[in-house]
């Protein structure tokens, strides 16, 4: 029985630069105002500041591949893990894809608002994921950061395929 867990977080360094950065600006007015505000003020100032971009970092993919099925949770969208059972899903692998032409960038992405051919995206950064055709003919992309092990995993449950 082969098992495959991964867990991903918004902890691209570009990203943290581009954050902190962005908080710089709003700090500098507090500063230049600072004798216009009161003590409160400037303390919920800012807090709302710092704690916006921090709900990024709460963001959380976990991915496990098992004799089930896939499971898969994009916390805090999903707040129980969600389980694709193999006879729900008739194609399973993975596949490099350009996050924003296909989907629009990402976090949970496609559907409605963007390309439906492709489906959704859940993904927290890079190109690679893991593509499920539904047996129901819904698509599913879950971004991945070990290619080689889901690959893996998923040859040794390709027999439990739908069509398999």
């Amino acid at each position: 029985m082969k098992i495959f867990k991964e867990e991903q977080r918004f902890t691209q360094t570009w990203l943290i630069i581009l954050i902190v950065i962005s908080m710089i600006i709003p700090f500098t007015f507090i500063l230049k105002d600072a004798d216009n505000m009161t003590t409160s003020q400037i303390i919920i100032s800012s807090s709302v500041i710092l704690l916006a971009p921090a709900i990024l970092f709460i963001f959380k993919l976990t991915t496990r591949i098992d004799e089930k099925g896939i499971h898969y949770q994009f916390f805090p969208f999903h707040l129980k893990t969600r389980v694709l059972e193999w006879d729900q899903i008739s194609n399973a692998h993975v596949r490099i894809y350009d996050p924003i032409t296909e989907y629009g960038g990402w976090g949970l992405k496609g559907g409605a608002l963007w390309n439906k051919s492709k489906g959704i995206a859940i993904n927290i950064k890079g190109d690679i994921g893991i593509q499920l055709e539904l047996a129901s003919g819904k698509k599913i992309l879950i971004g991945t950061q070990l290619k080689d092990q889901a690959n893996s995993t998923l040859e040794n449950y390709k027999h439990k395929l739908q069509n398999g």
